[in-house]
């Protein structure tokens, strides 16, 4: 297990962009408004060798009116009893505050290494700052420069000193699990359901996620990693530059998720905008789960749950192999179920179908049903292959590909699910031209998967060994002519 570090301090002192540095990666958003970040962003990082897992959290601040501010604060006392070091970042722009002095009183308590830093100190000239920060009794100041880099390689030199033995442990297949929804349906209610605990600020204020927060959890043995998103409202709603940060985030969460958790509000029923996070769930290519939310406040004596099943595939039929259940994340109903529906969507997901058994269920579905003409011409399906799984994605290679029409794509994808009970899992079926030989490079470069070096290692060789017996011959031929 890696060694964990917080970073914590009050509002707007630049959390969030030294975090950023130091993952060399832009995964928190930053803003110049204070109160962006508000549950714990957690992300591995490294530097000169050493591994380790930084927190991000929001802005600490004691008694402040804020509907969040006790929440955050409640986040930022559960980064620091989870962290092996914590690191205190302070404002050299704006200076001292009283929330500072807060801080370091909880931070004297702990009983872990600390590391004050002082923020926005961007070179030598501006190091005289740091003056009035000696008043908290502290012995070492860091300056640095989340923006511009100033004294971060010196303070990261330090901290990797501090830092305990990272154990060791065996890479793992890891599921991905990205809950998406509108604002307000519940998704990080559902998350702290699952983990048992409040990981995740909750509030009825629509927009209160703002971040897509990775959760890593362990269940049965299994790990899982839990993407909490923020809501995906419709475009003409999205207006200020932050919610629209955190809408394309959300969306670059389905980008690496294994399994997407759909939420609907059972209470306001199906809307136009699930219909469309489903779209972007089916787009991305990630396996899917529909889930019902706030069951416990459905009178069910008016609608019972084959209504609500009926509408929900009427209108998303291109999600009809994706399963879906009524849950309550108050409650808790059926959360504990959700596992075993990952579990199965999952297992379909990375299948493996073999390249015999795929062809022919092809020759049958084409000889059940064969193609229409083209042009007056028959389409031939001469042999399919298997190119990647996550999801499962086949090749057919056939004379015309322009010409199959998406009906009868249909119709070969169901036989598919028909025969390898791939029923709870999206199927990519791509068709190309038949050339005679597999352009390799043009199915890496499609991100699928070539057949491995030493099978094409063998094929040059035995190219080379007929080219050698062919030179023979023709040179013995001309011998017997001279003769």
């Amino acid at each position: 297990m890696k060694p964990v570090v917080a970073l914590v301090g009050r509002p707007n002192v630049g959390k969030s962009t030294l975090f950023n540095r130091i993952v060399r990666s832009r995964e928190a958003l930053v803003d110049n408004m204070p109160g962006v970040t508000r549950d714990r962003h957690y992300c591995d990082a490294t530097w000169e060798g050493n591994e380790f897992t930084l927190v991000d959290t929001g802005g600490f601040i004691q008694g402040d009116d804020d509907n969040f501010a006790e929440d955050i604060r409640f986040q930022v006392i559960q980064a620091i009893d989870e962290a092996d070091v914590v690191a205190l970042v302070l404002d050299g722009k704006f200076g001292l505050s009283p929330y500072d002095r807060d801080l370091v009183t909880i931070l004297r308590g702990s009983n872990r290494p600390v590391f004050y830093l002082v923020n926005k100190i961007d070179g030598e000239t501006q190091e005289e700052n740091l003056t009035e920060f000696f008043a908290l009794g502290i012995d070492t100041l860091y300056p640095v420069s989340g923006e511009h880099g100033y004294g971060v390689p010196d303070f990261m030199d330090d901290l990797v000193q501090e830092l305990p033995q990272a154990q060791e442990q065996e890479e793992e297949d890891v599921i991905r699990i990205a809950v998406v929804g509108r604002p307000n349906v519940g998704k990080s209610s559902l998350i702290n359901k699952i983990l048992g605990e409040k990981r995740l600020v909750v509030s009825d204020v629509a927009g209160t996620t703002r971040d897509s927060i990775d959760t890593p959890f362990t269940r049965s043995g299994k790990k899982y990693l839990l993407i909490d998103t923020a809501g995906i409202r419709r475009k003409g709603k999205v207006g200020e530059k932050l919610e629209k940060y955190s809408v394309i985030k959300a969306l670059k969460s389905l980008d690496r998720c294994d399994v997407a958790l759909i939420l609907i509000d059972s209470e306001e029923g199906v809307t136009d905008q699930d219909i469309t996070i489903a779209g972007y769930a089916q787009d991305r290519g990630c396996g899917c789960i529909f889930l019902l939310n706030k069951w416990d406040l459905v009178d069910r004596r008016e609608t019972g749950i084959k209504a609500y099943l009926d509408k929900l595939y009427m209108e998303a039929k291109f999600l009809n192999f994706a399963p879906a259940m009524a849950i309550s994340a108050l409650t808790g109903l059926r959360v504990a179920k959700i596992f075993k529906s990952v579990d199965e969507v999952y297992g379909q997901y990375e299948t493996r179908i073999p390249t015999g058994e795929l062809n022919k269920i092809l020759n049958w579905a084409t000889e059940r049903t064969p193609p229409s003409m083209h042009k007056g011409k028959r389409l031939k399906f001469y042999y399919a292959t298997q190119v990647e799984t996550k999801p499962p994605t086949v090749v057919c290679f056939v004379n015309y590909p322009e010409a199959v029409h998406f009906s009868y794509k249909r119709y070969l994808i169901n036989q598919l699910r028909d025969h390898t009970h791939l029923d709870k899992t999206p199927i990519k079926l791509e068709f190309r031209q038949r050339t005679g030989k597999i352009d390799f490079s043009t199915l890496k470069d499609e991100n699928h998967h070539t057949r491995n070096k030493e099978h094409k290692d063998k094929i040059s060789k035995n190219k080379e060994q007929k080219k050698r017996e062919r030179k023979i011959q023709s040179r013995k031929k001309i011998e017997r002519l001279q003769k």
